[in-house]
């Protein structure tokens, strides 16, 4: 039991990020909208700028754990993020709303390495098992932050702030007493002289073949799901008429699907299944849930189409994620899973700016279909290029 501990602080740890963000999503356009008077624009703006400033920081904390250990940096990002939503709860302008989110968004760039823990805590044959731990709090993180964040909004928007607030102070404090370091520096020493923003950490992703290629895949899952965040909450409104519980209600079907798939499914499945077989499989659950929720119909329906897409980006979430760190060199874990965080952050900005723009310039149906072509695409390189690179793993 004793051994099980760091891993559910860090579970707990990439919860408090995901919840964080999940809370806001279903309240954050309607609050800088309806209350700060924001344009639309500006809202989409706000919603980027977490993700935009997670793409700066993934890399460089990434690449400081590895030096300076995961622990140093979780404690201190976890008080970081508490600050981003104490700001959040006294915002009354859109360049306060834009300043929580930056403040958010550094404190919120430790999953990759959360990642890196994990990677240095379990054996290659456990890895996908432990990420899938992180793949089960980002499912928690999306079915309670939404259904919190709309209960709470009625008691006021400065509430949800400081409940988010509280639960990285808990989340700090159970880290300072029971997170050990999960770094062995006497087996492999740290790199002392190496910046922590370094690009050369993008140049040795770019130069391996097999790493480039499931870092590019896992950019693409990323970005296609991304591009919901900000349109599938309006979709929901003007086209299907949901209510604010109801489109609550559709985020939690889908958090809830994929802590079942990752919380022990993709265990089972990996057992039967070989992982490249399980990729492909998964674009094409999420190619068909992303492609057909413009045209669910009703609740029903698209609850349905919301439990085939979850299956989809539940399994491939957790299985590229292993990859990485599979490929990845033993030394560099963080460096390498912070620039994978990166390039998924950089998605989860271009996924809310292409979408809104989609959505109003050429047709709410677009963002869904663009996020289905890309995992065409997905399913095409797990054919024809996966297996040839995984020879060796």
């Amino acid at each position: 039991m004793r051994k099980n501990v760091p891993l559910m602080l860090i579970f707990m740890v990439v919860f408090v990020d995901l919840l964080g963000f999940g809370v806001l999503i279903p309240i954050l356009p309607a609050f800088a909208k309806y209350e700060l008077h924001a344009p639309e624009s500006a809202v989409g703006l706000a919603i980027s700028i977490y993700s935009l400033v997670q793409f700066i920081f993934n890399p460089i904390l990434g690449a400081l754990s590895d030096r300076k250990g995961r622990r140093q940096i979780i404690l201190v990002t976890l008080l970081i993020n508490a600050t981003g939503y104490i700001i959040f709860s006294f915002t009354h302008s859109l360049l306060l709303l834009i300043l929580s989110r930056i403040v958010g968004g550094i404190g919120g760039s430790t999953i990759g390495v959360a990642q890196a823990y994990i990677a240095d805590v379990t054996t290659k044959e456990e890895r996908s098992k432990g990420m899938g731990l992180i793949g089960v709090a980002f499912g928690l993180g999306f079915v309670l932050g939404p259904l919190i964040g709309g209960l709470l909004s009625k008691f006021g928007y400065p509430v949800v702030g400081y409940t988010s607030a509280s639960f990285s102070v808990i989340a700090f404090i159970l880290s300072v007493f029971y997170l050990p370091e999960s770094k062995d520096f006497s087996a492999v020493p740290p790199e002392g002289h190496r910046k922590a923003f370094d690009l050369s950490a993008y140049k040795k992703v770019a130069k391996n073949t097999s790493l480039a290629l499931i870092v590019l895949m896992f950019f693409a899952l990323t970005f296609s799901v991304a591009n919901i965040y900000g349109t599938f909450a309006i979709m929901g409104t003007e086209v299907y008429h949901f209510s604010n519980a109801q489109n609550g209600y559709i985020f939690g079907i889908i958090g809830l699907v994929g802590i079942i798939v990752q919380g022990g499914l993709i265990r089972r499945l990996t057992e039967k299944f070989s992982e490249t077989k399980l990729i492909t499989i998964g674009a094409t659950f999420l190619m068909i849930g992303l492609g057909m929720l413009p045209f669910g119909g009703n609740f029903t329906g698209v609850a349905i189409i919301s439990i085939i897409m979850s299956l989809g980006s539940g399994t491939l979430q957790p299985l590229l994620l292993s990859l990485v760190s599979k490929v990845a060199p033993e030394n560099e874990q963080g460096a390498v899973l912070g620039v994978n965080q990166s390039m998924a952050s950089f998605a989860r900005m271009l996924g809310p700016l292409w979408g809104g723009f989609a959505f109003q310039y050429l047709g709410y149906q677009v963002p869904f279909l663009t996020g289905a072509l890309v995992m065409f695409l997905l399913f095409v390189a797990s054919i024809l290029f996966l297996s040839k690179h995984l020879v060796n793993i």
